[in-house]
């Protein structure tokens, strides 16, 4: 027998609660649309009773909305354990959100811009923000989990097929929170193994790899379409316009200009964007040439 999933936690949850509220909003639609015929005034001028209490119907009214509340309560807490608890031997992936991008590691160190599971394991997302609260959105596995800077949090899910589900950020996070979209793709699990094994060669690779994981590409495109920040396709060595020290200038966007880009990204300013990329001190020496020898080849 396997373990309950979210979807099968959540739905039956939704289901009861909206057809309790079907059931009452025709009752008291029904109730209420006789009461207005039969004791319209044309019909009933004068009161026609003088009960002024009735205990077994004040009994009824009391116990039924009482068990429907600990029903409801009942059904959502058992929901919620369903989506707290996690399986055994689920696979362990960390989530990073950060403005406004996604990146996925792997035990084996393998990192992602999508989240790729294997079809039918469970998976726990560890979820971690350096910046600002985001949220891990994924409404067709009806997870939905807020990813709080300095605060260990979870979800957990499984892919019952194999295809692509969109993720969401759900908490917005500044200009680029509409853009912070990214994709689970399921995969059968010998796809995901080969996957999984699968390795970057070369510097140019790595600077690939880095800048997922530093969530670069989140708003710099690779392919020359617009995004928050420039384009990264063909930049290397072209004339870009920026604004430095409050001045206008036009500068060549080689490598000592994507160096100091990434390390002060206030510094220069791009013309037509806003300074709002954050800096990253983590990145080592040999971090920042391999990212540069990766925008390089985008030519």
């Amino acid at each position: 027998m396997h373990p309950i999933t979210t979807t099968e936690a959540i739905d039956p949850v939704f289901m009861f609660i909206f057809g309790a509220c079907l059931v009452l909003l025709i009752g008291i639609t029904a109730a209420m649309v006789t009461f207005v015929v039969r004791y319209h005034r044309s019909r009933s001028p004068e009161p026609t009773s003088r009960v002024e209490n009735n205990l077994r119907l004040e009994v009824v009214w009391t116990l039924l909305p009482t068990l429907l509340v600990l029903a409801m309560f009942y059904y959502g807490w058992a929901g919620y354990l369903a989506l707290r608890n996690v399986p055994e031997g689920a696979m362990e992936v960390t989530a990073t959100a950060r403005m406004w991008s996604w990146s996925f590691s792997y035990a084996n160190g393998r990192t992602a811009t999508k989240l790729y599971v294997p079809v039918g394991k469970p998976v726990k997302v560890e979820l971690v923000s350096p910046d600002v609260v985001h949220g891990f959105y994924v409404p067709a596995f009806r997870v939905k989990r807020d990813v709080v800077p300095g605060m260990k949090n979870h979800v957990w899910f499984v892919a019952d097929k194999a295809g692509s589900y969109d993720l969401f950020c759900s908490q917005y996070c500044g200009t680029g929170h509409s853009a912070m979209i990214t994709t689970i793709e399921a995969l059968p699990a010998p796809e995901f193994a080969a996957w999984l094994q699968q390795e970057t060669a070369g510097a140019a690779g790595n600077g690939r790899t880095l800048m997922e994981k530093h969530g670069c590409v989140g708003c710099h495109s690779l392919d020359g379409s617009p995004s928050i920040g420039p384009t990264l396709k063909g930049l290397f060595g072209s004339q870009v316009k920026v604004t430095k020290d409050g001045k206008p200038l036009t500068v060549t966007a080689d490598r000592a200009f994507l160096i100091e880009s990434i390390r002060e990204p206030m510094a220069t300013v791009v013309e037509g964007f806003q300074p709002i990329m954050p800096a990253n001190p983590d990145l080592s020496k040999e971090d920042l040439e391999a990212i540069v020898e990766f925008i390089k080849e985008l030519k």
